[in-house]
């Protein structure tokens, strides 16, 4: 597969992907290259992109634990501590191999470390690497708020190897596969069609380029989300207070990102129904897609009421207003709705009917 060009770097696949590191590595002369791993991708990942890289490199493994609840202020300060005690410097590396929690959290403290080092993500799920690949967006949780602290900073490259999928569990590909569906949600009708007819998610590369290219499109017409990048967060308005909520909850199951923005995109096609006149035909074809993916969720009022709380921190408010990107049909979206109260009960009232 031929490179994407983003404003200032490049997304490379498979075997390219290894050839551009390489040349990249022989040529910069870093004083010191840290690969920022969890445990999964250390035992999983890290021996064959070890076997893929041709030279004599200084490289040091610092590993953070997975998942979401590790978002946060304090594993970036274990970071930040572990480059100081192993002498990085402002001519380091930090080669980020993992998820979309270790790209953002590696691309964070990458940005941050004497005010900003170079980083290479190589996103080793299905998730990060259609998500997180493009657009340049690090940072990390506050409490369970989502990515409330980080900055927008563009790595030197971004490499997508598609075997390391097959390192992964049936469920975190789904979740993936949400963020690829939002994208012909958002922009490509006919792309959605070709997803909608996936039965192996390890067989994909060319719908996982078609989506990068999709992303890489949006973000060079709107760097800092200004405007029209604001589509990339259809479903995520509420899909990322239910995830909040259940991360925190006691009583609920943890949710992963795509199976929270996939309810969070059913609601908001609830929304463009009653607010932008999306047909009901595409409205029940958004919802019976996403059921036939994930698992159904059962919400109380009580979570409906501390879910809807939850909105007042989403990223996209300005001047006390929650804005929402809603579609008017499959492929044409529409930013900066305001939802009227009362709509709001009725879009979970709408996913929990049969």
């Amino acid at each position: 597969m031929q490179s994407i060009t983003t404003s200032t770097y490049a997304v490379h696949f498979n075997q390219r992907a290894y050839d551009a590191l390489n040349v990249h590595l022989s040529n910069k002369a870093y004083s010191k290259i840290f690969i920022l791993v969890d445990e999964n991708t250390h035992e999983h990942c890290l021996p064959s992109f070890m076997g893929q890289i041709q030279g004599d490199y200084n490289f040091e493994i610092i590993e953070i634990e997975s998942g979401e609840e590790n978002k946060n202020i304090d594993t970036c300060t274990g970071v930040w501590e572990a480059l100081s005690e192993l002498d990085g410097d402002r001519k380091s590396l930090v080669i980020n191999l993992g998820g979309g929690v270790l790209t953002d959290l590696g691309g964070f403290v990458a940005s941050t470390f004497k005010r900003g080092i170079d980083f290479i993500n190589i996103p080793t799920t299905l998730l990060s690497m259609v998500d997180a690949s493009v657009g340049g967006k690090t940072g990390v949780d506050l409490g369970p708020l989502k990515n409330q602290i980080g900055v927008i900073n563009q790595p030197e490259m971004v490499l997508i190897v598609t075997s390391f999928l097959k390192t992964l569990e049936e469920r975190q590909l789904r979740s993936g596969f949400a963020e690829m569906l939002k994208h012909g949600l958002i922009q490509n009708k006919a792309y959605w069609e070709a997803l909608k007819e996936v039965t192996n998610f390890l067989y994909i590369d060319d719908l996982i380029y078609d989506s990068v290219v999709i992303k890489n499109e949006v973000v060079l017409q709107d760097p800092t989300e200004q405007h029209l990048r604001k589509i990339l967060n259809y479903g995520h308005t509420l899909g990322h207070a239910i995830e909040s909520y259940f991360l925190e909850s006691k009583t609920h199951k943890t949710l992963l990102h795509g199976e929270a923005i996939g309810i969070g995109m059913i609601l908001e096609a609830y929304l463009s129904k009653e607010l932008l006149g999306l047909s009901d035909t595409e409205l029940a074809d958004i919802k019976s897609t996403f059921l036939s993916l994930y698992e159904k969720v059962s919400f109380s009022k009580e979570d409906i009421t501390t879910i809807l709380s939850l909105l007042k921190f989403d990223k996209k408010n300005s001047h006390g207003n929650i804005n929402f990107v809603l579609i008017s049909a499959i492929g044409k979206p529409d930013i900066d709705i305001i939802i009227p109260d009362e709509l709001y009960e009725n879009a979970f009232a709408y996913y929990a009917e049969q």
